[in-house]
């Protein structure tokens, strides 16, 4: 269904769609869904044997341990990319080998460098793929650089991003990095502090930054009118 939704959008739009994909976390699959989350990372790889024929070749013979399928679709059109939401180890090089790329969340910059980026990429090339994409999300808050409004912006994403940091995926990249919670890993300050820091992050080896804006309306405004500046 998914594969069949993917690139009936993808044709209406240009081919513009990214697909992007996760194991989600255990709280939401087995409490709010009420089914198993055992061995998430087998279930993606198995997922993403399925998935990427359908979207490459309209046809797919897997059977696998947990998933199993045997089907033709009859949509013509490119392919979209896929991306996943891989963060540990085994989930990066079942990305790497799979996919094009991952979509980071709570992953600090050095994480990012050290960790991610190796990870992922020696798989894609012991697969024979293309480097992956690196799409990076960070908290960003554009205050007026004062310790006072930085104070209170820290504050906020404490608050706002709280839940991230109960999460066992998120949590042990928040560890990996020395982060007490979100609060660390949010970009605050002033325009040109933050611009200097997402600029840096393609050192790191993210080809894209994700922002995700939080502050009052007009933090929000100004933050946005940096982000639009720097494409």
């Amino acid at each position: 269904m998914l594969a069949q939704q993917a690139l009936t959008v993808n044709g209406a739009i240009g081919g513009r769609l990214v697909l992007g994909i996760g194991p989600s976390h255990k709280p939401v699959v087995e409490g709010m869904w009420g089914i198993s989350f055992d061995k998430p990372v087998r279930h993606v790889r198995e997922y993403l044997e399925i998935l990427g024929p359908l979207l490459r070749d309209k046809s797919v013979r897997f059977a696998g341990e947990a998933l199993t399928t045997r089907t033709d679709l009859e949509i013509d059109g490119p392919a979209p990319k896929i991306m996943v939401a891989a963060l540990g180890p085994q989930l990066l090089r079942v990305t790497g080998r799979l996919a094009d790329g991952t979509i980071l969340w709570m992953t600090g910059p050095t994480t990012i460098a050290e960790h991610t980026v190796p990870t992922i990429s020696e798989a894609a090339a012991e697969a024979g793929r293309p480097d992956p994409e690196i799409v990076a999300g960070f908290p960003v808050c554009v205050t007026d650089g004062s310790g006072s409004a930085t104070g209170a912006a820290r504050q906020r994403a404490a608050e706002e991003f709280l839940i991230y940091g109960t999460l066992p995926s998120y949590r042990a990249m928040l560890d990996r990095e020395g982060y007490g919670g979100p609060e660390d890993l949010a970009i605050i300050g002033g325009a040109a502090e933050v611009g200097e820091r997402i600029a840096a992050m393609a050192e790191r080896g993210v080809t894209t930054f994700a922002a995700s804006e939080f502050g009052s309306r007009d933090q929000r405004t100004t933050t946005r009118e940096l982000l639009v500046s720097m494409l």
